[in-house]
């Protein structure tokens, strides 16, 4: 084998997989118009069902959505969030879904994507509700000791903040896509 080929793994299943191993992924960027397919398959193969793709398409058609993020890696999207805003309290935005794809996971994309997202709350004083597993949003930056006084539809003990510096009492309403 020469030294600059690509080298397949005997284990690839996909392209992802089949990537260079020396290959990182790019700068984590703005969803750009014609990459909503690209992602709708991301959170398929995530999730693996099309339940998320279809809660991203029903926030996008009610236009709550504030921002969706996305990383590339040779050609192809392997990281994705969105965030949507919350009805109440005003200001608020609610982080979900996120996506890694399952041949990158366990790398620290997705930690490294947060990361940078929480530290962006804590600059500009954005408050950033997410629901999910306590012990990887806290390693992101997320605190669940700060939503200890929200009053949420979900779970109290699944759900963290980022972006403020005390614990308000406040009443989180979700968009409605979220129940639908």
């Amino acid at each position: 084998m020469r030294f600059c080929q690509r080298w397949t793994p005997p284990f690839a299943t996909d392209n992802v997989a089949r990537m260079n191993l020396f290959q990182s992924p790019e700068f984590a960027r703005d969803m750009k118009h014609g990459e909503e397919a690209a992602v709708d398959a991301l959170l398929t193969q995530s999730f693996g069902s099309p339940a998320e793709a279809q809660l991203v398409a029903k926030l996008r058609k009610a236009r709550v959505i504030a921002g969706e993020t996305v990383l590339p890696m040779g050609g192809r999207i392997i990281g994705y969030y969105a965030l949507s805003y919350l009805v109440k309290p005003k200001g608020w935005l609610c982080l979900a879904p996120v996506a890694i794809h399952s041949d990158v996971q366990g790398r620290g994309y997705g930690r490294r994507m947060l990361g940078v997202l929480t530290e962006w709350a804590r600059l500009t004083k954005t408050p950033v509700v997410v629901l999910g597993n306590p012990d990887f949003y806290a390693r992101a930056g997320f605190s669940h000791e700060l939503a200890k006084n929200l009053q949420s539809p979900y779970p109290i003990k699944n759900t963290l903040v980022a972006g403020i510096d005390q614990a308000p009492a406040q009443t989180l309403v979700y968009p409605a896509a979220f129940t639908q």
